[in-house]
């Protein structure tokens, strides 16, 4: 890169990002290198809290038509909590998400329950979900269609099957895949950067390393609810405009989680997500 890029005055651990569409100059035609003079404006990006510092974002991938979260109900377990954190960021940047829960063929009972029970939540809330089995190529033809002609965003925890699953799309490319930690229950990272990669039919996809927390960032806390569709549409009957849908009273999104009509544990991320955010200015 030429010089100190600073992007929307971002603070960004990489002011650079997979998806960022940039004008270069050739420096030597023969070994085919170049310098990037400009980044272009981003129409958006994904965005998480830098692991290593708290205070700075870490942009993970950029210019997106849509971003898909791979999910597991066991071997390793992906939280609720996790989900949600996963599309207030998604609602943050206007990027529409869509959520895959692998590994369907060791499912038993217990999992097809909660699997159920959240693919009706997240669909009540008109997101789109599936449930596949890559390891028994179940399930996956409907995603060809879904995955024509955007760009979109592979992400998840490390050991829910995303490698094998964008092996699965790109026949030949044999990314690393690892298996579950025994000890933990956890999966290991495999990807270690995020990487774009075009689709045989069209379109592109972007692997991103396996992510084990994932902190909102660049977002103040009197906004969270914004990014909870069921809440957004509700914000103007709360009786106070500053209302933080806790302990105040004549509070709509309250009454709406006593009336059933907003999910109880989507109150409890919300709840959790705005603790996690207390005292700390991104």
């Amino acid at each position: 890169m030429k010089g100190v890029f600073k992007i929307d005055d971002i603070t960004s651990t990489n002011p650079i990002a997979v998806g960022d569409e940039v004008t270069i100059e050739i420096e030597n035609e023969t070994e085919a290198t170049a310098t990037i003079t400009e980044i272009l404006p981003r129409r958006n990006y994904i965005n998480r809290q830098s692991p290593r510092q708290k205070y700075h974002q870490h942009i993970i991938a950029a210019n997106l038509d849509q971003s898909l979260l791979v999910a597991t109900i066991k071997d390793p377990r992906t939280s609720q909590g996790f989900i949600d954190r996963f599309l207030v960021v998604c609602e943050m940047y206007h990027v529409p998400a869509i959520i895959i829960f692998n590994k369907t063929d060791i499912y038993r009972d217990k999992e097809f329950r909660k699997l159920e029970a959240l693919s009706s939540m997240y669909r009540s809330l008109n997101y789109q979900v599936f449930a596949i089995s890559v390891e028994k190529n179940e399930g996956l033809e409907a995603l060809h269609q879904l995955l024509k002609d955007k760009i979109t965003l592979v992400s998840g925890h490390s050991g829910v099957g995303k490698s094998t699953f964008i092996n699965y799309l790109l026949p030949g490319q044999e990314i690393k895949t690892q298996d579950v930690s025994g000890w933990s229950g956890k999966g290991m990272h495999t990807t270690t950067f995020a990487t774009m990669y075009d689709l045989p039919d069209s379109g592109k996809i972007i692997d991103t390393p396996g992510i084990r927390e994932l902190a909102v960032a660049g977002l103040d806390k009197e906004e969270l609810s914004h990014y909870f569709p069921e809440m957004r549409h509700r914000l103007n009957n709360c009786r106070y405009n500053n209302c933080m849908h806790i302990n105040e009273p004549g509070c709509a999104i309250k009454q709406a989680v006593i009336d059933g009509e907003i999910y109880e544990d989507r109150y409890v991320s919300y709840v959790n997500i705005l603790d996690s955010m207390e005292n700390k200015n991104y």
